[in-house]
């Protein structure tokens, strides 16, 4: 009987239960698969096109693309008075009181943004706060933002000092030797500084109308909401620039600002134009 077993054992082979044969598989094809594989990958990563090479004039222009605009301004032009800044940026809310705006010339509402410091204020202005978005980098410079703070808060009860710019020392310097050297031509008239270029329809939206129009305030119809837009150019381009200049609802005479006839119209169409 034990020579059977053995018998029977010496025939069985290596393999006695499912366990060994799935091991035994494993082994056998799956991995010298793997390996087989990843011997090709090796070998042919060598050949392949490095980035670019296929268009290589693609690939430099993807690299020297520019990441950023300069705009150049007129640093030379006199500083506008904290009045012109309000009508021309600030008078769109601040002259109705829209989106929560202080309105000009209420002390209550004022008095607890006084308290604050002009420091507070003119940062709120630059930066943007609550509905109102950052003035700083528009049309006006700092300066004559703080300027326009200083006009606002002054008429709500403050006695805050609109800023002054220094003349720098060199442009002093040149003045002094030509008077000296030139006294009659005080005499002479001043040639009248070049009108500063007017902006265009887009550029007024950002600069004014934007700050109702963006995001549908007091009622004003969103940019490029047709469906808010569609009865206002029903009546007529006409008529949605007659509302402009007349005022309407909650928006003020002109949209609150100082803006030429054309420059108006010219907003007036950027917005009709977005809504078709």
């Amino acid at each position: 009987m034990s020579d059977n077993k053995h018998h029977e054992e010496a025939h069985t082979g290596p393999i006695k239960n499912p366990k060994q044969l799935l091991f035994a598989v494993i082994f056998s094809f799956v991995i010298p698969i793997f390996a087989i594989i990843g011997l090709v990958l090796y070998v042919t990563s060598d050949n392949k096109t490095a980035a670019g090479a296929v268009n290589p004039e693609k690939a430099i222009a993807e690299r020297i693309q520019k990441v950023g605009m300069v705009e150049i301004r007129d640093a030379n032009r006199p500083l506008r008075a904290g009045e012109e800044v309000y009508k021309g940026q600030c008078a769109a809310c601040h002259a109705t009181g829209a989106a929560g705006a202080p309105k000009l010339g209420d002390a209550a509402a004022w008095g607890p943004r006084i308290k604050t410091g002009f420091d507070a204020l003119v940062q709120s202005a630059l930066k943007g706060k609550n509905a109102m978005a950052p003035q700083g980098g528009g049309e006006f410079n700092d300066t004559e933002i703080a300027r326009a703070v200083a006009y606002m808060a002054n008429a709500g009860g403050a006695t805050f000092a609109e800023p002054a710019v220094a003349v720098a020392p060199a442009a002093a310097a040149e003045a002094a030797p030509a008077a000296t050297a030139a006294p009659a031509a005080a005499a002479a008239p001043v040639a009248a500084a070049p009108a500063a270029a007017s902006a265009n329809g887009e550029n007024l939206y950002k600069q004014a109308c934007q700050v109702c129009h963006g995001a549908g305030i007091a009622g004003a119809p969103k940019f490029g909401d047709k469906a808010a837009w569609a009865p206002r150019l029903a009546a007529g381009i006409d008529a949605v620039y007659a509302n402009a200049v007349q005022g309407k609802g909650g928006m003020p005479a002109r949209g609150g600002t100082q803006a030429s006839d054309a420059d108006l119209r010219a907003a007036v169409e950027y917005m009709a134009a977005a809504a078709k």
